[in-house]
């Protein structure tokens, strides 16, 4: 495409360097890079965010130790930026230097991730906004199916991958710090915790009270988006970009209908039990990046070479806008603006070319955080989202604050277990999970104890041990004082 040539040009040709890209599915990340390494084909390049899969691949031999007085001295603008965002600690695994992180800006948040639903629906039962509680919300749900405006209103997906059911909102507040560090890590479901049996919980009386697809279980990730694009569904969670292909949809598709964001806010739902938008704050970095052990000496130097070429702002800001005048304009105060229907050879990339420039920082980031959205949100729709957007990040800071929004723990050591029983637990987990969604709930209780233990006989217990061995021992990050 225009933009891999464009790199091609202005990187690649004035250094000698050939570079190649190739697309990973990030649901299917593990087992592609399984099946490169085997075919000793491994990316220069290995990068991910989720730290048990980067120490994953660091066990498995797929990467090399670095030298980080190396790496400054080639990537100097990419390395000082890692010492400004106090992101060293976070480089070192077993007492070696593994990792490089990218930046990520206002990371005690998740603003980019936003969910959509259909207010044209809530006010035709009597609503002017989102219930906050569970009761209210149940109350709502069955008033839409009772007028037959939806069946299923939440829809649902298969459950698939890691990070699949964060059951942040179902959690004790303040969190024990040793449960956190042992069942709170995100990229291998908790079955077995208190908060994951409390959040399927309400997924199986989601279940039997139809408001999720029966057939969720066979619903993948575009039929789901397809499901709400032709109102079959109530709402709809993906990333903010200016162009959103399923926000564009809906629209097109539903030209009267009217969409709104649902606000985090900071309340307790106490009959619930529950704290309804407690999150997971990102990382304070964006991609971790490892370097293969397939690779060459001069691969891996070619390949910091360019990590500190898009780190440039000059290229940055090109590889994230596009040229001025096609891609984008500059507004009254010289911030730059998306053009929404830009449709010629020089098209960017999913996320506005993210793939490329997430090497080095996770989002596009060009004045005040209320800029940035303004400019990230989408365009081309009739209606603006940016202060929805806004207001989301401030309740979500909010929310962090109050200690609400909490980064998973992360390991200074390879924490064994979970490379070996990674891929078994995450199989088993969509058989059970999907068990205890769809029983009765008079069955679910005994189900899940029973499914519990299986799945720690399977090797989850093993990982729980030593992940508290490493919390002990003192190899862990801590919850925030």
């Amino acid at each position: 495409n225009y933009w891999e040539t464009w790199i091609q040009e202005n990187f690649g040709d004035a250094y000698n360097i050939t570079l190649e890209f190739e697309p990973i599915t990030r649901s299917d990340v593990l087992t592609s890079y399984s099946l490169l390494a085997a075919s000793q084909d491994l990316p220069t390049i290995l990068m991910e965010y989720d730290y048990p899969k980067l120490a994953q691949w660091a066990a498995d031999g797929y990467l090399t130790t670095y030298d980080i007085d190396q790496f400054a001295q080639i990537a100097p603008t990419y390395y000082n930026r890692m010492v400004e965002n106090d992101q060293i600690q976070y480089t070192e695994m077993n007492g070696e230097r593994y990792f490089v992180l990218a930046e990520r800006p206002y990371y005690n948040t998740n603003y980019t991730w936003v969910t959509m639903y259909r207010q044209d629906w809530l006010e035709q039962v009597g609503y002017d906004e989102y219930p906050t509680t569970w009761a209210e919300e149940k109350e709502m749900l069955q008033a839409l199916v009772d007028a037959g405006i939806c069946e299923h209103p939440y829809g649902g997906q298969m459950i698939t991958g890691a990070g699949v059911d964060q059951n942040y909102a179902f959690r004790t507040y303040p969190q024990d710090e040793l449960e956190w560090a042992t069942y709170g890590d995100y990229a291998i479901p908790a079955l077995g915790s208190d908060a994951n049996r409390e959040y399927i919980r309400r997924e199986n009386e989601k279940y039997n009270l139809g408001y999720l697809d029966p057939e969720y279980y066979i619903i993948d990730l575009e039929t789901a988006k397809a499901n709400f694009v032709n109102g079959k569904t109530l709402l709809y969670s993906n990333y903010i970009s200016a162009d959103m292909d399923w926000v564009t949809a809906f629209y097109e598709q539903n030209p009267d209908g009217d969409l709104a964001v649902r606000i985090s806010q900071n309340v307790v739902d106490e009959e619930a039990g529950t704290v309804p938008f407690a999150f997971r704050a990102n990382n304070p970095f964006g991609m971790m990046i490892g370097f293969s052990s397939q690779a060459s000496e001069d691969e891996i130097k070619a390949a910091m070479m360019y990590m500190e070429w898009m780190t440039l702002e000059d290229n940055l800001f090109t590889m994230q806008w596009g040229n001025e005048g096609e891609h984008y304009t500059l507004d009254e105060n010289g911030l730059p603006v998306s053009v929404a229907d830009y449709s010629g050879d020089k098209t960017q990339g999913y996320g506005n070319n993210k793939d490329y420039w997430c090497v080095t920082i996770e989002a596009r980031n060009a004045g005040t955080i209320e800029d940035v959205i303004a400019m990230s949100s989408p365009k081309g729709i009739p209606e603006d989202f940016t202060q929805d957007i806004i207001d989301n990040y401030y309740a979500q800071v909010e929310l962090f604050d109050a200690g609400y929004g909490v980064s998973d723990c992360n390991y200074s050591v390879v924490i064994e277990s979970a490379s070996e029983y990674q891929a078994t637990l995450l199989s088993l987990y969509t058989e059970y999970r999907d068990q205890l969604t769809m029983c009765s709930p008079e069955e679910f209780d005994a189900l899940y104890d029973e499914l519990a233990q299986q799945y720690a006989d399977a090797g989850y217990q093993e990982i729980l041990d030593e992940r508290a061995a490493a919390y002990e021992a003192g190899n862990t990050t801590k919850l925030p004082e």
